[in-house]
């Protein structure tokens, strides 16, 4: 993956950290996805709600992504596992793509490796922020 400077709210921090310890607590059997998770957490700059930069994805932001190989549009809804829903649009933050564009800006490439060798996601725009729109309880 990319070794950019990434941006998490507090707020999501805790929930997020609050999401790992409750799978661990009943599933700690090697989980990737948890191990990913854990990893952009650890990594990124944690800051306040009203702070964070508008163009940044944050949990329940709606984003409109382009694989960079294929040219494959996508839009989707970043959220919480128990919110997921492919066929709406909606990824859970549990999925390789979502863990991978939590914390990053429009304009930028996220890699990550897939079985198949790297995957490059262009983050083409951040249509909805929750924070940039004032809603802070989401």
């Amino acid at each position: 993956m990319n070794q950019r400077e990434i941006f998490i709210t507090q707020f999501d921090e805790q929930r997020l950290s609050e999401l790992i310890d409750a799978i661990e607590s009943v599933d700690n059997h090697g989980r990737h996805d948890l191990t990913m998770l854990k990893e952009e957490l650890e990594s990124a700059t944690i800051v306040d709600s009203k702070n964070i930069p508008a163009q940044v994805v944050t949990m329940n932001s709606k984003v409109h992504l382009r694989d960079v190989d294929t040219s494959e549009e996508m839009t989707y809804t970043l959220v919480f596992p128990k919110n997921a829903n492919i066929k709406e649009g909606a990824i859970s933050i549990l999925a390789p793509i979502g863990a991978a564009i939590l914390g990053y800006r429009e304009g930028d490439i996220v890699e990550w490796k897939v079985p198949s060798g790297v995957r490059k996601i262009s983050i083409d725009k951040v249509i909805y922020q929750p924070e940039a729109a004032g809603d802070f309880h989401l």
